[in-house]
């Protein structure tokens, strides 16, 4: 249950992920927030307006799947971390993830890393295909990960690195 958990129910995420017929499109957003918060960034940060502008400062955030083009700029737009890119085209395996990341150390391009799924239990080590910094914002990582992995990921945990900066 999300408010004992925290951890979104199949439920939850039917409301929120686009159909097949729209992920077999290309790159798509989707927005993992469920709690009606005064929050309203995606929205303001979206100028192709897929993310629909906020009757209420409080609503949830409501996508219209056919304007989004998987750009990503509102993934750091989102102080929740609840925002990601998901492209099921990216090869015959493989889908591509673009995930928000703020913690430290920051992963490079190429680099292996352990994904995690919405609970925090690893799934597996995939690689990272580009590190997007944004300055005073929340960085973006590009993973490829196994399509059977594609609605699983949601974060990612590195290893072997010092918190230099």
């Amino acid at each position: 249950m999300l408010e004992r958990t925290g951890i979104p129910t199949d439920n939850d995420l039917e409301k929120v992920i686009p159909d097949k017929k729209r992920l077999a499109k290309g790159p798509v957003v989707i927005i993992e927030c469920f709690q009606k918060i005064p929050c309203d960034p995606c929205a303001i940060s979206c100028k192709l307006g897929a993310i629909k502008p906020f009757k209420d400062i409080n609503d949830l955030p409501q996508v219209d799947f056919d304007k989004c083009t998987g750009c990503g700029v509102c993934i750091s737009s989102c102080p929740g971390l609840a925002i990601f890119v998901i492209d099921m085209n990216y090869s015959d395996d493989k889908s591509l993830i673009k995930i928000p990341h703020e913690m430290l150390p920051l992963p490079g391009k190429g680099e292996d890393v352990y994904v995690l799924d919405r609970a925090g239990n690893i799934l597996g080590k995939v690689k990272v295909i580009k590190v997007s910094k944004i300055k005073n914002k929340t960085n973006i990582i590009s993973l490829e990960v196994p399509k059977s992995m594609t609605m699983k990921v949601r974060s990612i945990k590195v290893e072997g690195k010092t918190n230099e900066r």
